[in-house]
């Protein structure tokens, strides 16, 4: 869907798109069988201005918007959503946190090296007992008086590049349990002493993100490193979510985009009683479904980027588009799974892969069921 996209627009789905064909496509099963994240990659992604997509230029981003960013997460997804995933985490959740809630000096520090690619970002939220159930963490700051600063101890679970970032956003409790107002955000440097990569997660898919704990024992953050006020991390974790939605909605229509093409193509290359499968009714009806709620996945998405661009309350909608586009990813994929039949189940083709990598968009930054809670709540609140 081109939705009257601008010229500039068009050239970077262009730039990102030939990127992607060139240096991801013929390596993505390799890092996937090894589980191996290229990190050089991001590198020279930064340098295309990937890194930093929403960083002004003042920063060393390429100053874009989320129209922007959703066809560049959308366009690398749909050649390997690994890498996606990856960078719409990086954009999108530590980068985004210190660029909305950092201090000027914070923003002068850490942005730069983060929009280059030279520093990846990871951003940590989530613990072993509490993924959705955020305000009862046990990730701890106690305040330390004598050094100006805070000591942090506990362990952050499914963070993405949780053993790789150079620079972490982490949310911590610095108050009591379930006080909304107890929970402050901290930016971590990985060379600050009690900071740890801990157990890597071996995933069904999107293998070659790496997902890993992060471990803080006695790590003290000084006061310049606490973003906004003390307490008002859960609020600020919120509203950095309501971006990150829009991230995983371009990540699931990438990948649902790139799972119908394949199958689209197989469907009109494969011959069974004398012609191609996708001249059959079964598998034409099957690319109808497919390609329909893909399209109106992608309008509830761009809906989202259209709120979030004029500043205007993006929570529902972007709750929606999350849900609808991880919801259709999954369908999609498996649909692509089927089309292939017998092929489809080898790693000879594509199809598998997509269909691994599908089942984390209903999961990650907010289960499908959380999204249904959150639609109904804004529902309910609406006059």
């Amino acid at each position: 869907m081109d939705f009257n996209f601008t010229e500039n627009q068009k050239a970077i789905q262009a730039s990102v798109r030939d990127f992607a064909q060139q240096h991801i496509l013929p390596n993505r099963m390799v890092w996937d069988e090894s589980q191996h994240m290229p990190r050089e990659l991001f590198r020279e992604m930064g340098a295309m201005g990937l890194m930093g997509l929403l960083v002004p230029e003042t920063y060393g981003g390429a100053g874009l918007g989320y129209f922007e960013y959703k066809i560049v997460i959308e366009e690398i997804a749909q050649v390997c959503g690994s890498i996606g995933l990856s960078v719409a985490a990086h954009n999108s959740l530590c980068t985004n946190h210190i660029l909305m809630f950092g201090s000027e000096d914070q923003k002068q520090r850490f942005l730069p090296s983060l929009a280059s690619g030279e520093h990846l970002g990871a951003w940590g939220l989530t613990e072993a007992n509490t993924g959705s159930d955020a305000m009862r963490m046990q990730c701890t700051a106690s305040r330390d008086e004598s050094r100006k600063g805070w000591v942090m101890n506990g362990t952050k679970n499914w963070i993405t590049h949780g053993i790789s970032a150079e620079i972490a956003v982490v949310l911590a409790r610095t108050g009591d349990l379930l006080d909304s107002r107890g929970i402050t955000a901290f930016v971590v440097r990985r060379e600050q002493a009690g900071f740890t990569g801990g157990k890597k997660e071996n995933k069904l898919g999107m293998r070659s993100s790496e997902t890993a704990e992060m471990v803080f024992t006695d790590c003290f953050i000084p006061d310049d490193q606490v973003l906004g006020t003390v307490g008002e991390g859960f609020v600020q974790a919120m509203k950095i979510l309501d971006g990150g939605r829009i991230s995983i909605a371009s990540l699931s229509l990438g990948i649902a985009k790139g799972a119908l093409k394949t199958a689209r193509d197989y469907s009109l290359e494969r011959e069974q009683f004398g012609q191609p499968i996708g001249r059959f009714q079964a598998i034409g009806f099957k690319l109808a479904d497919m390609h329909t709620t893909i399209e109106a996945a992608d309008l509830l998405t761009l809906k989202a980027c259209s709120l979030k661009e004029q500043g205007l309350p993006v929570t529902k909608v972007s709750a929606m588009a999350k849900y609808e586009a991880s919801e259709v990813c999954v369908k999609v994929a498996t649909e692509g799974v089927q089309i292939f039949g017998g092929y489809g189940y080898t790693k000879d083709f594509p199809a598998e892969k997509y269909y691994r990598d599908s089942k984390l968009c209903t999961i990650g930054e907010g289960t499908s069921e959380i999204q249904k809670i959150v639609i109904a709540r804004e529902l309910i609140r609406e006059e």
